[in-house]
């Protein structure tokens, strides 16, 4: 198996391959990985039915994935448990050896599923692993099309705000000058209606003295 993976995934294309799981034992591949590389991976997990005499999956079984980096002391990136069928996915932190395990399960109940007598094991897992992000992109391209379209929409409403934002802002300063403008007005108008008062007042007090002068001499 050491050998087997990397040469299913020369030159950076997806691959299915299928192999068996006797009973709980795990099974490990070793994959060398540069830095920052998208690993990604779909699996199918079936199990031998006498009756049919055939691979059946039900949602008895069960598969738990690790991956460990053999390089940091066995560091474990991935540690999951899925169903019967499910995908896993990871990015390598480091350039170095990573091991990737598949350990199964069932609960199905069936007084045969570790048997001997079944072939190859008891489990026959189908895995789909895509390396780089290319086969990461063309295996999830419905999602990230969503996810792309998601981001044009979001694009959309914030240049929306962006530009209700903007219009605010004009409203906003052409009612400041309005505003200004008309308080400017207000206050020429005071001080016009002051000096016409005071010189109303003046007047009238001028002509009230004019008045008494003239009543006293008569």
């Amino acid at each position: 198996m050491r050998v087997l993976l990397p040469l299913l995934m020369l030159g950076s294309v997806a691959h299915a391959l299928y192999f068996f799981l006797d009973g709980t034992n795990a099974k490990c591949f070793f994959e060398e990985l540069p830095k920052d590389t998208l690993v990604l991976g779909h699996y199918t997990a079936e199990e031998w039915d006498d009756n049919i005499h055939a691979w059946t999956k039900h949602d008895g079984i069960s598969i738990y994935i690790s991956v460990n980096e053999i390089f940091d002391n066995d560091h474990q990136v991935v540690s999951q448990r899925g169903a019967a069928s499910g995908k896993f996915t990871f990015t390598a932190a480091e350039s170095g050896e990573h091991k990737i395990c598949f350990t199964p399960s069932s609960s199905s109940g069936r007084a045969g599923w570790l048997s001997a007598n079944q072939p190859n094991g008891g489990i026959k897992l189908t895995l789909d692993l895509a390396i780089g992000s290319s086969e990461i992109e063309s295996t999830d391209k419905t999602k990230l099309m969503d996810i792309s379209q998601r981001v044009r929409d979001l694009n959309a409403r914030l240049q929306d705000i962006r530009r209700e934002q903007i219009f605010q802002r004009e409203r906003e300063a052409e009612f400041r000058d309005q505003s200004e403008s008309t308080n400017s007005r207000v206050v020429r108008w005071m001080v016009i209606q002051l000096v016409v008062l005071g010189v109303t007042c003046a007047w009238q007090l001028s002509h009230l003295r004019s008045f008494f002068i003239k009543q006293k001499l008569t």
